[in-house]
């Protein structure tokens, strides 16, 4: 286990090293909550009427849901990074398994997931008053390390067979767009079209999100809710085994 935990360390200092790395996936989610959704909520002037809660309240899930997939994408790009200056061909080599090497990778940027969301769900608590349903933290962290998990290995599967760093940062620069855009982030699905509303709802952002809402203001239907979490379970379990097999194809 000692080179699990010499990644462990590596992880750690290339992140505390880099401040603006850190600076941004700790904190540009919170300036969405303060910005966007106090002023979309400023402009409704009232609750979504499909879902009887106020806007700042309803975009909470988004925002967390926004960060794992950011924080997820940077970690996925240190590939790059450590194929640039060869280290990651190096680390292939260490005495742990390739699933070790992934999962080391991705566990202190799980830690930072953590704690970004722990300061999202205080501020938006303390600061816009939104009702947090502290009972249910728990789901709440378990929604953000595996959010945050599947995303990164869902990356991580271009990561490893993309060679051209600006073919990636493109790549991801559309699902931003997609993914994100076509999901119940920003906005209810129920009134959509019909096309969109489809999307939306096989679109695991927003089977990510759902899950987050229904964890930290109780909204949703539970049965839905559980079918939207195994639903995902199974979208980060397949992206694992794809990145592992793109890994062990790496020479």
């Amino acid at each position: 286990m000692m080179a699990v935990h010499a990644m462990l360390f590596r992880e750690a200092k290339i992140r505390t090293t880099n401040f603006t790395f850190l600076f941004w996936d700790l904190c540009y989610p919170l300036g969405y909550l303060l910005v966007f959704s106090v002023g979309i909520n400023d402009a409704v002037a009232s609750p979504l009427s499909a879902e009887g809660v106020d806007y700042q309240s309803f975009f909470l899930g988004g925002v967390l849901g926004m960060a794992s997939f950011g924080i997820a994408a940077n970690t996925a790009w240190g590939f790059f990074m450590d194929r640039d200056n060869g280290i990651f061909y190096e680390m292939l080599t260490y005495p742990m398994s390739r699933a070790q090497y992934l999962g080391a990778k991705v566990f202190f940027n799980v830690l930072v997931a953590v704690v970004q969301a722990l300061l999202t769900v205080l501020l938006a608590w303390l600061l816009l008053g939104v009702s947090i349903r502290w009972e249910r933290f728990p789901l709440l962290l378990l929604t953000v390390v595996l959010g945050t998990a599947g995303w990164f290995y869902f990356y991580s599967i271009f990561a490893l067979r993309i060679r051209r760093n600006d073919i990636f940062n493109s790549l991801t620069s559309v699902f931003y767009f997609v993914f994100l855009f076509a999901s119940s982030m920003f906005y209810p699905i129920e009134p959509l079209p019909a096309f969109f509303r489809s999307v939306a709802l096989v679109n695991p952002i927003t089977w990510h999100v759902d899950v987050l809402r229904f964890s930290t203001i109780a909204l949703g239907i539970p049965s839905n809710i559980a079918l939207e979490a195994g639903a995902f379970v199974l979208f980060a379990l397949a992206s694992f085994a794809c990145a592992m097999h793109y890994l062990q194809h790496q020479e």
